[in-house]
């Protein structure tokens, strides 16, 4: 059984404050309360989910989409159509699982900011996010062990990012790493994912996850706006050093090694083809369309983030609307 121990030093604060000073993290708390859902009775478990059967989107039969993907020079065109249809839920089976383990990271991380944070609205709402955390952790490995029946092992760059925020006692930047950069980065890959997910249950579970998602990913921006304004030289280059790390991890979570091996494709001549094709690069980029701008919201797509950002081919989202406007724009006015 795989497991991470985690040696970490953080400063647990109290509060006796109680007056709600943050009218727009008690609105968003209060939003949280009445859209709990049960992953044992709203999901419909009852569909069978063949894992390896054919998908009604017979794509790996279409010259023309071959061609569109830039499929037919790629390691994938080896593999014929029943090869293709195993990359197909295979690539499923390490999404899912990758979903998993980052929801697991994600239920610690908001753990630990109950702790750590100041202020009695943020705890409040990092406890009601733990149970939407707790929520997620128990579908995706629900449908995992019993209706797909083939996982995959936590990969390397989200375990190193997931290392690097739990052992960080700065509680701003457990928000940054988990709220801004893993959720964001997620609720954008939940949406993408379901475009090529092949069963009715991983899509239901996807829409009700997402919904939890754009919550959480607005309470990281309503939480740290403002908090960088102040801070000196030395702290904002901590935190834009932290920023561009997480990309660069985050970018390099989607080269599929593990995927490559399963499928019979040489795992460097595989990353090598995420790598180039322009499909995957796209792909990748997009993953970041919720990131880039609630950065620029919080005031850190700073000079020293952009040219990162341009070099990852990212830069181009600062302008797309921030996760709390897209969520609830009355939150801003709270």
């Amino acid at each position: 059984m795989q497991k991470i121990e985690i040696p970490a030093e953080v400063v647990s604060e109290l509060t006796f404050d109680y007056q709600k000073a943050r009218p727009a993290l008690k609105k968003l708390y209060e939003k949280g309360k009445v859209s709990q859902w049960n992953a044992t009775t709203d999901i419909d478990w009852s569909v069978e989910v063949n894992f390896g059967e054919p998908s009604a989107q017979s794509f790996e039969n279409s010259e023309a989409v071959a061609s569109m993907l830039g499929l037919n020079d790629s390691p994938l065109a080896k593999l014929g159509p029943e090869g293709l249809t195993k990359f197909r839920w295979e690539f499923q089976s390490w999404m899912v699982s990758q979903f998993l383990h980052g929801e697991q990271g994600a239920l610690v991380a908001t753990g630990r900011l109950v702790e750590t944070v100041p202020d009695i609205d943020a705890k409040l709402y990092a406890g009601n996010q733990v149970m939407d955390e707790a929520r997620h952790v128990e579908v995706y490995s629900k449908y995992l062990n019993e209706k797909l029946k083939v996982s995959y092992p936590i990969s390397k760059p989200l375990e190193a990012l997931l290392l690097d925020i739990m052992t960080e006692k700065r509680w701003d930047i457990t928000y940054l790493g988990m709220q801004i950069m893993i959720e964001g980065l997620a609720l954008a890959a939940f949406g993408l994912a379901n475009l090529i997910f092949q069963d009715p249950i991983i899509k239901q579970i996807t829409d009700y996850v997402m919904r939890d998602e754009a919550r959480h990913v607005a309470f990281g921006v309503i939480s740290l706006q403002g908090l960088y304004d102040d801070m000196t030289e030395a702290e904002l280059k901590d935190r834009e050093e932290f920023i561009m790390q997480a990309a660069s991890l985050m970018r390099d979570r989607f080269l599929l090694e593990e995927v490559w091996e399963r499928v019979g494709i040489d795992p460097k001549e595989g990353t090598e083809f995420a790598k180039n094709n322009i499909v995957m690069i796209a792909f990748r980029q997009m993953l970041f369309s919720k990131i880039v701008p609630n950065l620029n919201k919080l005031g850190l797509l700073t000079e020293r983030v952009k040219p990162k950002f341009e070099e990852l081919g990212i830069l181009e989202f600062k302008s797309a609307v921030d996760s709390v406007t897209a969520y609830d724009p009355t939150l801003l006015n709270s």
